[in-house]
């Protein structure tokens, strides 16, 4: 048992969650992955999918390049990446146009 406050578990699950609706939504695919030690919960999101053409546009709140059958479905808002920072301790994204992208996103239990 990890023990942690239940906002860690929150943010834990936002970013999870954020993380899988871009594998799916954006690159059709990919591994997330949870490491857990003591002190933190690293999240890990691989895929390759085609990669983020500008990250630093991406980051905004409300952009999104989702298909409109997405956001019909009520997905794509852009607030996916913005949603992992705000609930991230640290976060690293690595991308490559036509290669995919890396999201790593870590929170650590006593903050």
């Amino acid at each position: 048992m990890l023990g942690v406050p239940s906002s860690i578990s929150r943010r834990a699950s936002v970013i999870t969650y954020e993380a899988e609706m871009n594998l799916v939504i954006h690159a059709g695919g990919g591994i997330l992955r949870a490491i857990i030690t003591p002190e933190k919960l690293t999240i890990e999101a691989i895929d390759r999918g085609p990669g983020i053409p500008d990250l630093d546009l991406a980051m905004r709140e409300g952009f999104s390049t989702a298909s409109d059958r997405v956001r019909e479905m009520g997905f794509g808002a852009g607030m996916g990446l913005p949603n992992i920072k705000r609930n991230a301790d640290s976060l690293e994204i690595d991308t490559e146009v036509g290669k995919g992208t890396t999201l790593t996103a870590t929170v650590f239990f006593g903050r």
